[in-house]
């Protein structure tokens, strides 16, 4: 049963396309862009997750990608209201989830002071895709009793994250960090966060997660930099960096160990 009904005036609905996997869609992202008549569509959402728009639907591409020239958040917010305005039923469909450094709070405001009805679907985001894809979790009972997700790139005029702040409370609190959109800013960020946490924090980087597509390295927090140019990890990248991190680190040292031991031949027993 289509979300919208055809008796409604116009509407918004921001929807969290998920971290790039269109299989990780919700059932309820699958069904607002379906009933959707008009679908603004971020750069960093996959082709993919298009398949599910009706036939009749309007398709606008307003890219959104940090480093790159990208459509004005104020032009879009313009776009959203006077689509609304006009009975579309729109959809804006976001990489990720719309309220995790999606500017949906922004677009909420917005649409909310033009007096258009506006429904938001939350995705997966990121942050917990990237980590999820190499089976560890973003908290621990041993590792880690909570979950920072912080943003590298700072809006201009804005003095951005106070990392060695976050770096102190990480290390008393024994809090994961995970970081978006902060390839370009990792050396500060890791100079910064090495006044709180080890050197030998464990750190992961994820690019492209839950794509064909994903890469990952490991480090510490004393070579996240060093890591990132070596590997050549570009964004859209996730940095995270905890004791989380530790047994993946282990468990990478086991599957070594047991290529290692397969190597060597057998003897039989007969």
């Amino acid at each position: 049963m289509p979300i919208f009904s055809s008796k409604t005036p116009g509407s918004v609905t921001l929807v969290g396309a998920g971290p790039g996997d269109p299989d990780l869609l919700t059932l309820k992202a699958v069904k607002a862009i379906a009933s959707a008549t008009v679908l603004l569509v971020d750069d960093l959402v996959n082709d993919a997750v298009l398949a599910h728009a009706a036939p009749g639907a309007r398709v606008v591409y307003v890219g959104k990608r940090g480093g790159c020239a990208s459509t004005p958040q104020a032009f879009i917010e313009k776009l959203m209201v006077s689509e609304a305005q006009r009975g579309e039923q729109v959809v804006r469909l976001k990489g990720g989830d719309p309220f995790i450094f999606g500017r949906g709070g922004e677009e909420v405001e917005a649409l909310q002071a033009a007096g258009i009805a506006v429904h938001v679907v939350n995705g997966i985001t990121s942050g917990l895709a990237a980590l999820t894809s190499l089976n560890v979790p973003l908290t621990h009972r041993e590792h880690a009793h909570g979950v920072v997700f912080v943003t590298g790139h700072a809006k201009p005029g804005d003095s951005g994250t106070d990392w060695v702040a976050l770096s102190h409370t990480a290390r008393q609190a024994k809090l994961t960090l995970v970081i978006y959109m902060g390839v370009s800013g990792a050396a500060s960020i890791e100079q910064a966060l090495l006044q709180g946490l080890s050197g030998d924090t464990p750190v992961a980087i994820i690019q492209n997660a839950s794509l064909p597509t994903q890469r990952h390295a490991t480090a510490t927090l004393a070579t996240l930099h060093a890591t990132l140019g070596r590997e050549a990890l570009a964004s859209p990248s996730v940095i995270v960096v905890g004791d989380v991190l530790s047994g993946l680190a282990a468990a990478r040292a086991i599957e070594l160990d047991s290529a290692s031991t397969d190597a060597i031949p057998r003897r039989s027993l007969a």
